[in-house]
């Protein structure tokens, strides 16, 4: 099962696909996916939204609470069994909350789902284990560690060879650049990819 969680950020300027997906909105994040993407579920504090959106949430959680409204659709997405999971409107706007956004990729990682965060500029994604990445040659890319030290036990595809370890705290692996139509890497220890979209 596939879902989409739109969330307040930058509003997401392409098209998304969301044919047989479930669709959850994110308290202002309506303000830019109205109209232009088919919501399944409203949810969040509304905070950042003077009226309700349609369809009406089923609940509307205190603005005084532990998660963001994006953890909160995650937790949700997660919970009616969602294997893979697409972020929109993740990306600028407030820092803090970007910061956030590339946290909840890791924790989906860490369940097991594959989820991505798709910006205006790249798509981004946390992984643990095999990473294949087709048809992206010429792309620019950067690989980070997250959560600490990131151990690559092969790799190929790559302008700039992959390093045996990232190390937390270092720039190392930004800025690479994809040279085959099937590049890869494995890894032991969390990592977030960043794939430049074509300009």
């Amino acid at each position: 099962m596939k879902a989409i969680v739109l969330v307040n950020g930058e509003p997401y300027r392409g098209v998304i696909d969301c044919a047989g997906a479930t669709v959850y909105c994110c308290d202002g994040a309506y303000d830019w996916a109205k109209g232009r993407v088919r919501i399944d579920v409203n949810l969040g504090d509304y905070d950042s939204l003077s009226y309700l959106p349609d369809p009406p949430p089923a609940e509307i959680y205190p603005s005084e609470k532990n998660y963001t409204d994006g953890e909160l659709a995650l937790m949700r997405a997660l919970s009616a069994g969602a294997d893979e999971v697409e972020f929109y409107g993740g990306g600028g706007g407030r820092e803090d909350h970007f910061l956030g956004n590339l946290h909840l990729l890791y924790a989906a990682c860490r369940h097991g789902v594959h989820a991505s965060m798709i910006t205006n500029h790249a798509t981004i994604f946390a992984a643990d284990g095999l990473v294949s990445l087709d048809k992206i040659a010429g792309r620019t890319i950067s690989i980070v560690p997250f959560g600490g030290e990131a151990h690559i036990m092969e790799s190929g595809g790559f302008y700039y060879p992959l390093p045996g370890k990232f190390v937390y705290g270092s720039t190392l692996g930004i800025s690479n650049v994809v040279t085959a139509e099937h590049a890869f890497f494995r890894t032991e220890g969390c990592v977030l990819v960043f794939v430049d979209k074509e300009v």
